[in-house]
């Protein structure tokens, strides 16, 4: 993602989460290599503590902070900076700011066309409900009518929709003897069979206190599709070694 903000010209990438999230391993974890990221990319690193939805606070309270405190983002930080937030809940707002006041949203922590976009921009998704090419195409418009083209993105398939079709092909396969259980190419071909047009690519999940690599368990993603502009070909980048070599440090 700090690669995709660089590609769109960003200067600087903030980082938006919450004490609670950030002693989980996988987000913590995923923090530090975003924040190595962005000084070899010679992106400005900013993290920024908002609200934690299930705190006293609740999630309109949480909201609330992301729409008062983003424009002041802006106005500190400018036009160029890439946001990123690890909470669901605080994606619709922020979408919603950022279209207004500027700067740039490279995708969600759980990246989906149907996520935060339809309550930002206020679309109605109903006649377009689980045909993914038309809720796509839906939203990118809304987006380019807003002028957000090239500035907001996504995966162009909901990660729940995919991995359910997508690992029901690859059963098939498997039964079928044209897939191998243990194939990595296998698996990202059965995904992209339910995503026309999608790449995917991934790797083997690493114990971040051992560096022992699983052989039975795959961290994937999908290229990040930005509106207006298309696919920016994030599956083709080979992610450098050091980056899987970065050990958790806990909530820091």
């Amino acid at each position: 993602i700090p690669w995709i903000a660089k590609e769109l010209g960003c200067d600087t990438f903030i980082h938006i989460s919450f004490p609670r999230h950030m002693s989980s391993q996988t987000l913590g974890l995923r923090r530090q290599i975003f924040e190595e990221a962005c000084k070899d990319l010679g992106l400005e690193w900013v993290f920024v503590t908002a609200p934690d939805p299930t705190s006293d606070v609740g999630i309109a309270g949480a909201q609330q902070y992301i729409l008062e405190q983003t424009p002041q983002w802006i106005a500190q930080y400018g036009q160029n900076s890439a946001f990123f937030c690890t909470n669901d809940a605080h994606t619709e707002p922020l979408i919603r700011q950022l279209m207004e006041y500027g700067g740039y949203f490279p995708e969600a922590s759980l990246p989906a066309p149907i996520m935060g976009y339809p309550g930002a921009l206020g679309i109605d998704l109903s006649a377009e409900a689980g045909d993914f090419p038309a809720i796509l195409k839906k939203v990118e418009q809304a987006v380019i009518d807003r002028g957000g083209a090239g500035r907001f993105g996504t995966w162009a398939y909901s990660y729940g929709f995919s991995v359910s079709v997508g690992f029901g092909e690859f059963a098939k396969a498997i039964l079928d003897g044209k897939a191998k259980v243990d194939s990595r190419e296998d698996l990202f071909a059965a995904l992209g069979s339910s995503t026309p047009g999608a790449e995917w690519k991934g790797n083997y999940y690493q114990d971040a206190a051992t560096g022992v690599r699983a052989r039975n368990q795959l961290l994937v993603y999908m290229d990040t599709y930005m509106f207006g502009k298309g696919y920016m070909h994030a599956t083709d980048v080979t992610v450098p070694e050091k980056y899987f070599n970065i050990t958790f440090q806990g909530q820091n």
